[in-house]
């Protein structure tokens, strides 16, 4: 089965989860879907306007093809530019001095200040490369200030991938590392393409299926978008949020950030990171900012949660709280620590707990302990959840969960504005950052959502100033929500950079969007295959999430 319809046992363990009808406001429905068919001035109908996309020079060729898959779906795809001669490939000198990351999504340090890489120029010249020192601009955000973001050092030009990767050879051969990329991913605006988007249009008007979030079978394990597609019968899908990919950062699969499903809360908020919310029926679909509260409680004593269905003292893409390192702020692609955490489990979790030291007090069906493990990690008892327990927090947890005592687990949602918000039984949730449009202006958020890291320039610049592969999410002013995947990686398409992602989603009438899991995660598959080209080597990555569009129902 696709997604798991288990509850955590909410009426016979006292749970009062926010997701599941904890008293507070229902999600808005700021533009009801049946309000307009005309759009305002200054904004596209995405299924008439021809109006060309945002890159490169005017009067490049851009084509594009649209097909009905059901009422009310629509694909679009976009052809912009062309192969432009004057792009090379070339090798990319990593500068000492660095940090690296176990993400493939990562680059490597590519950038440091023009004395650092003025010094690699010259030794590399030394040894006989053609190297040269280059300074890489930014623009400004919402909320970054742009500008010079470092010094890149690069060795030759090259008309083929082949000889870039000799010469690359011939470095790390003389001592030095780095990494062969194509300049058409640089990002000039003056680049001539191609560019191949592919966008799914659902219309509230017409539209008659479902729009669902699935995570498959389990958190905690990855699944293709394809194979979450074929399970529940989805006539279009596309990735959706970011998880853990590295087993050192927790278990992969598990969502890295806030997650729910059929209105339940199965991961925690990053912070107050965006989430993008759907209806099943395809209506109020919206971007919202949001945090979380959680207790374990029995017998009027009440211990704050740090987490829901992740391994205790992992905190992917940081934001989690007082105490985690090296910082309780968003930090994308960084995994937090925190050695004193309390994390709740839901069966929807895996087939076994996380095993570690602490404490885990095991729930049955109806919210009585049954068990107080030792060390941490298990099988759950039929419809059963559990509370782990590290650090400080042991002691605690045992006084509390005696053996025959009833806990009570609760969590609540909350709004940018901190008022509790409840998803409907018909509402999921999937992770996302940065912010890309609000209001129907280009509005960029990477410092808020950590994609901006201290004394790291490299990072924000393989990440969000680059070309990369982009799932993009959002809704227009007609009330239509609209997922958007752009190929990157390649000569044949070379990607999006964050604020060309964020303008052309402004271009396709976007009145809000957001950014989803991008890089090789990007994934869009209809009508059973998968349409776009994956990027990464081994194809088609397996994922945390996806939204999935089922059939017309009936």
């Amino acid at each position: 089965m696709t997604k798991k319809r288990l509850c955590w046992a909410a009426a016979a363990l006292g749970v009062a989860l926010a997701a599941t009808g904890l008293p507070g406001q229902a999600f808005a429905e700021p533009r009801p879907s049946n309000a307009r068919t005309t759009l305002p001035s200054g904004f596209l109908d995405l299924t008439a306007a021809r109006a060309a996309l945002p890159l490169g020079p005017s009067g490049l060729a851009e084509t594009r093809s649209t097909q009905t898959l059901q009422p009310g779906l629509t694909l679009t795809r976009i052809v912009r530019g062309a192969v432009d001669q004057k792009h090379r490939w070339t090798v990319e000198a990593s500068i000492p001095g660095g940090d690296t990351s176990p993400d493939p999504d990562a680059p490597p340090t590519a950038l440091k200040d023009k004395a650092s890489a003025d010094e690699l120029v010259s030794g590399l010249r030394g040894d006989g490369f053609d190297a040269r020192a280059e300074r890489v601009t930014t623009p400004r955000t919402a909320d970054y200030a742009g500008g010079t973001l470092g010094w890149r050092v690069r060795i030759g030009s090259f008309t083929s991938q082949s000889a870039a990767t000799t010469e690359r050879t011939r470095m790390i051969n003389a001592g030095y590392s780095g990494s062969v990329t194509y300049t058409g991913w640089d990002g000039a605006t003056t680049d001539r393409g191609p560019w191949r988007l592919d966008v799914l249009t659902i219309d509230p008007r017409t539209f008659r299926g479902a729009l669902d979030a699935s995570y498959g079978p389990d958190i905690e394990n990855r699944e293709t978008v394809s194979a979450l597609a074929t399970d529940a019968g989805a006539v279009a899908a596309v990735n959706a949020g970011f998880f853990v990919l590295d087993p050192r950062s927790g278990a992969p699969g598990d969502p890295a950030g806030v997650g729910v499903y059929d209105g339940r809360l199965l991961s925690e908020t990053v912070g107050g990171r965006p989430g993008f919310v759907v209806q099943d029926d395809g209506r109020r679909t919206q971007v919202t900012r949001l945090t979380w509260e959680g207790t374990v409680s029995a017998n009027g004593t009440s211990l704050p949660l740090n987490g829901v269905n992740r391994v205790p003292g992992l905190i992917r893409n940081c934001g989690g709280g007082e105490g985690d390192s090296p910082t309780s702020l968003p930090l994308h692609d960084v995994t937090c620590t925190n050695p004193d955490q309390l994390v709740a489990f839901t069966p929807e979790y895996g087939a076994s707990t996380p095993q570690g030291e602490g404490v885990e007090a095991v729930l049955d069906s109806t919210g009585l302990v049954v068990e107080l493990r030792t060390a941490r990690g298990g099988t759950l008892p039929p419809g059963g959840s559990s509370v782990q327990a590290t650090g400080r927090h042991v002691a605690a947890l045992t006084a509390l969960a005696r053996p025959g005592a009833r806990l009570s687990v609760e969590t609540t949602l909350r709004d940018d504005q901190g008022d509790p918000v409840t998803p409907g039984p018909g509402t999921d949730i999937v992770n996302a950052g940065p912010e890309l449009v609000r209001d129907g202006n280009v509005h960029i958020t990477p410092a808020t959502d950590g994609m901006v890291h201290p004394g790291n320039p490299s990072w924000y610049y393989g990440w969000v100033h680059k070309r990369n592969p982009r799932t993009v999410a959002g809704t227009d002013a007609a009330g239509r929500t609209v997922l958007i995947t752009a190929d990157g990686r390649s000569t044949n398409s070379l990607g999006l950079s964050i604020t060309e992602s964020a303008k052309v989603a402004r271009s396709l009438g976007l009145r809000d969007a957001v950014n989803l899991d991008g890089g090789g995660s990007t994934t869009m598959v209809a009508n059973g295959r998968v349409i776009n080209a994956p990027s990464d080597a081994a194809g088609e990555r397996p994922v945390g999430d996806a939204l999935l569009v089922l059939p017309r129902k009936g």
